[in-house]
């Protein structure tokens, strides 16, 4: 469990895929909403976040900073995450924190399971995942970020082919490709971390804050791993 400052306020929240996330830390204590929202993110996370300091008895200013998700994810949610997220920061002018969400859900495979190697795969449609490789050191500090690529099944089972060992699958990547749990030696075990969880993206930002890496709202800016015409192609988007 991170030890957190009793001073220290972070509110997270998350619509990169399709679930909705809010979590809030006050007081060393961590408060988390979590629903499955597809396409009716705009409807729910703002009443998510009025709930969640309606119920902690604050207002935004007296929030230390905001959390929100860069993403990679569904090109529409992550807009509007860091959207709300921006106008929320500049009204109550306080600080961001971007998180990524693919190290959001190698933390939940540690707070679920302790995981401390962990593949992250989520589905990126078009017969690709949004992929990393992430190793928890001694700090417990996720290494792993320049891993973070969308690349095809294949090539991620060639990128396993090179590791060894056991690790922890996170993700939708790999219910959606199955051939991912094939055609290599490594012990794959499964965790419950499918989405990111807003309150996974907690301890990731507090160290941040920590070391004082936070973004002015204007300056925050999207993580999609693949670029914004690509996108537009998806059936649906």
């Amino acid at each position: 469990m991170t030890d957190y400052s009793l001073t220290t306020r972070l509110l997270a929240l998350d619509t990169a895929t399709e679930a909705c996330s809010v979590a809030l830390l006050d007081n060393n204590k961590i408060s988390a909403e979590f629903a499955l929202t597809p396409r009716e993110h705009t409807q729910r996370i703002l009443p998510m976040i009025e709930q969640s300091l309606l119920t902690h008895k604050l207002k935004l200013q007296q929030l230390d900073a905001l959390v929100c998700c860069l993403g990679p994810g569904s090109f529409t949610g992550v807009r509007i995450g860091i959207g709300i997220a921006q106008g929320l920061a500049y009204g109550a002018k306080i600080p961001l924190i971007g998180v990524s969400s693919l190290e959001t859900l190698a933390q939940g495979a540690w707070r679920l399971h302790r995981a401390e190697r962990v593949l992250v795969a989520i589905d990126a449609r078009m017969d690709e995942v949004y992929w990393a490789v992430y190793e928890r050191d001694a700090k417990g500090v996720w290494q792993g970020k320049e891993t973070e690529q969308v690349l095809s099944p294949q090539a991620a089972i060639e990128q396993m082919a090179g590791l060894s060992g056991k690790w922890l699958t996170a993700g939708t990547g790999w219910q959606a490709y199955p051939q991912l749990l094939q055609g290599h030696t490594l012990h794959l075990q499964p965790s419950d971390s499918l989405l990111p969880h807003a309150e996974d993206m907690l301890p990731l930002a507090y160290r941040l804050w920590l070391a004082n890496s936070v973004t002015n709202p204007a300056e925050i800016e999207p993580v999609y791993l693949r670029n914004e015409v690509t996108w537009k192609k998806l059936p649906g988007r």
